[in-house]
């Protein structure tokens, strides 16, 4: 699958995007216990090699130039895992669709790892083999949703979400996959029905811990402790590590006037507590630190837009992590 055409030149879209150099960071180290040595080296659990990026943050990017381009690109600046967000891009870069193994190939060709996906919840209520199908052609070890676990915010509700993602756990567990649920704000509410719990307690308390993790978005934590105080999230790791695979680490700017407290902005341009939340969750187990940015890519500074976010950020997160 070498063969992949590109109907642009590469030359002039690294003018166009990215005007600083950043060495090849080392080749991908791979597998549990190498990230975990990788994380006591550091001192830290979350390895500074193995800094990933959610697709997410430069969704414009990988439409618009696909990822022929984008993930060559991203392994230039250092990034070794990569999260889907989706598997498309623009149809007319190879004059059809680009397919999975494809996909897989440009990833090993670029040094890169798939850690992991967001699928929409439907697509695992609905579609669970052919989404595990792809995630296993990927070699990711990881696949979820950033879906919330139900739309009934009561005790209930949440309770048989948790039955689901046991059951779709198990099948992911059964393909040597880990299913994990990627929270937002509204997760750490009060039940509407019983104002005393908090959903995420009961979601976290009722999944099988064999079978269901957790990819904590450590901004989105931090804006419900500010929305719904009485939490650490700090805590929630340092208690169950091993539920935590993963992290999507994007920072935040105070903003006292918003409902949620802070702005996304670039990782490091924030003052979210990072340097005190990497040092309190502990160093039981390794995380992989993901780096995203919801904001809309066209309203990164430019140039170079979203890439040069992606490419600040990688600095910044490697800065802490060093």
């Amino acid at each position: 699958m070498g063969h992949l055409h590109k109907s642009f030149d590469r030359r002039d879209f690294l003018r166009a995007t990215v005007g600083t150099t950043v060495a090849l960071a080392a080749a991908s180290v791979t597998g549990a216990t190498a990230a975990t040595a990788s994380a006591a080296t550091s001192g830290l659990s979350i390895p500074k090699d193995r800094i990933g990026i959610q697709l997410y943050s430069i969704r414009d990017k990988v439409s618009a130039l696909g990822f022929g381009v984008v993930l060559p690109e991203l392994a230039r600046i250092g990034y070794r895992e990569i999260e889907f967000a989706g598997y498309t891009q623009n149809t007319s870069i190879l004059g059809r669709q680009i397919t999975i193994p494809e996909i897989r190939q440009l990833l090993n060709d670029n040094g890169l790892r798939a850690v992991g996906s967001h699928v929409g919840i439907g697509n695992l209520r609905n579609n669970l083999q052919a989404e595990l199908d792809a995630a296993q052609i990927l070699g990711m070890p990881h696949i979820g949703t950033a879906n919330a676990p139900s739309n009934v915010n009561t005790v209930a509700g949440y309770r048989a979400a948790a039955e689901e993602f046991n059951t779709w756990g198990a099948a992911a567990t059964a393909r040597g996959l880990k299913l994990y649920q990627h929270n937002h704000a509204g997760e750490f509410a009060f039940a509407t029905d019983q104002p005393s719990v908090r959903l995420y307690d009961v979601f976290l308390k009722n999944t099988d811990p064999r079978h269901v993790y957790l990819e904590m978005d450590i901004y989105w934590a931090y804006v419900g402790q500010h929305r719904w105080p009485g939490f650490d999230p700090a805590a929630y790791v340092r208690n169950q590590p091993y539920r935590y695979p993963l992290f999507h680490m994007k920072d935040g700017d105070a903003n006292p006037s918003k409902a949620d407290g802070f702005d996304i902005v670039e990782f490091g341009a924030g003052d979210l507590p990072y340097e005190k939340f990497v040092r309190d969750i502990g160093p039981r187990a390794a995380h992989i630190g993901i780096w995203e940015q919801d904001t809309a890519p066209n309203t990164q500074p430019n140039p170079p837009g979203s890439l040069g976010a992606a490419e600040r950020s990688f600095t910044a997160l490697k800065s802490l992590l060093d």
